[in-house]
């Protein structure tokens, strides 16, 4: 578990001053979007996106994201900037280079600066639902030595050919997306053979302490519950999303972050920041304000610090997939076996 410190409050963040930028070319990708379930563009794209079970509202995403553009620009914030170097940290493990890379939405910004010439990438596409996000992140030149491009898309539909990429990066932006397996699909089809999906989601223990405050505060103002926060996928559906998605080597680890704030104030604003508050379609879309009030005080009184702060937890799942190849290790047949465990007991059974 990482606990992180005063990472955020109003005057606590972290502030960066980007140079001027270089002359680059920046390219806006055009191409046909691919859906797991109706194939290419088109009619069959409307039409299955109408019969998908649909638990969040993607445009008002769009507009979240829109605004954590405009509120995240020029800072650093610790948390994500953390999120992403331990992504991007699996590059270092890996020997071959990733000449061609696509960026999802989520944490542009980190995952552009933070990347410093890990994996070899000389093309990277940055893609994301907001325009605002993109016009963030290509106002910020922070490695001009990368061939860098950018598209606005959705990870629903993925504007991306097959096999085209070596290198797909999503860090803390696919768990909000209504078909999850179906776009770990589309990303394992843009994958060239050997090439590697990473991506980073919150997990279902994310911001537990919220959570029962927010629930405790209903029940006790309003006599019931209403969905507040977000449904949030578990460690233990990660690796079956992996082979769903029919990634080979499949990989999953997690992480606890322990962020402290001022107030319950603080911690919306930095939801606001991240672009994670509320999207649900069957949100309720009023929020009464003693109900609020409630809620902040509950989150107070049951786990509030010595030293004044509340602590949020964020746990982060951490995906790692190949694209097959003929490379990769593969399982011996059934029944090809040459030693039996019961001659690998008598040998060494004894021993202790």
């Amino acid at each position: 578990m990482r606990r992180i410190n005063s990472l955020y409050g109003r005057n606590g963040i972290l502030k960066r001053v980007f140079e001027k930028p270089a002359k680059q070319s920046h390219a806006f990708l055009a191409s046909r979007s691919f859906s797991t379930e109706g194939g290419y563009g088109g009619e069959s794209q409307q039409n299955s996106s109408s019969s998908r079970v649909k638990i969040f509202d993607r445009e008002l995403k769009r507009v979240h994201r829109d605004r954590a553009a405009w509120l995240s620009r020029n800072k650093n914030d610790t948390f994500v900037d953390a999120v992403a170097e331990n992504l991007l940290d699996r590059l270092e493990d890996c020997k071959k280079s990733f000449p061609s890379a696509l960026c999802l939405g989520g944490s542009l910004g980190p995952v552009k600066r933070l990347l410093r010439g890990r994996g070899g990438i000389e093309k990277l596409i940055m893609m994301d639902t907001s325009h605002d996000m993109i016009k963030s992140c290509k106002d910020a030149q922070d490695d001009n030595s990368i061939d860098t491009s950018y598209l606005v898309g959705d990870e629903e539909f993925l504007p991306i050919k097959e096999s085209s990429v070596d290198l797909i990066i999503s860090s803390l932006g696919l768990h909000w997306t209504n078909d999850l397996p179906g776009s770990m699909i589309q990303c394992k089809l843009a994958l060239k053979p050997d090439g590697l999906f990473l991506a980073a989601i919150l997990g279902g223990e994310t911001l537990k302490e919220l959570r029962i405050a927010c629930t405790l505060a209903h029940m006790e103002r309003e006599g019931g519950i209403s969905p507040r926060l977000s449904p949030l996928a578990q460690v233990r559906d990660a690796g079956n999303l992996l082979t769903r998605a029919g990634f080979s080597l499949p990989g999953v680890d997690v992480d606890e972050y322990v962020v402290k704030y001022k107030s319950a104030l603080d911690l919306i604003e930095h939801l606001r920041a991240m672009g994670e508050t509320n999207a649900l379609l069957q949100r309720n879309k009023i929020l009464n304000r003693e109900t609020a009030l409630a809620t902040a005080a509950i989150y107070d009184s049951m786990f509030a610090t010595e030293d004044g702060t509340i602590p949020a937890t964020f746990q982060v799942i951490y995906m790692t997939g190949w694209k097959e190849h003929s490379s990769h290790p593969q399982a011996k047949r059934r029944g090809s076996a040459t030693v039996s465990f019961t001659d690998i007991h008598k040998q060494f059974g004894g021993q202790s």
